[in-house]
Order: structure tokens, then sequence, then C-alpha cells
């Protein structure tokens, strides 16, 4: 996801972003202990998106 794609979010479209990428982290998580996860670095990049959307979110509420 690219900064400028969240910078034009709503609220609650970044909360249903936050929702879907914490289901992916989880499936990303459980992937890697399988050894089934095909590039690791989709985890690190998840939580970065996510961190992005609740900067956000906090951002908006101010």
């Amino acid at each position: 996801m690219k900064k400028k794609d969240i910078k034009n979010k709503t609220k609650t479209e970044a909360l249903k972003d936050i929702d879907k990428l914490k289901k992916d982290l989880f499936n990303f998580r459980f992937q890697k202990t399988n050894g089934q996860l095909k590039s690791p670095s989709k985890i690190s990049e998840t939580k970065r998106n996510i961190a992005r959307l609740k900067t956000l979110i906090e951002r908006k509420n101010a």
C-alpha cells in the first residue's frame, strides 16, 4: 500500500483496511510456522501498513 493511497482514505475505510490486514498478518504467521510462506517480508510490510493506518486515524481524530 502506497503512502499517498493511505492519506486519501477516510476513517471508516482505514478501519476496514486494518481489520483486513490483521487477518492477513495472522495468516502469514500461520504460513510461516508451517513453512509455506514464500516471502517473509510480507509480515513486516503488513505490520508497517497497519501502523500507517493507525497513525492516519489518530491524525483524523486530532
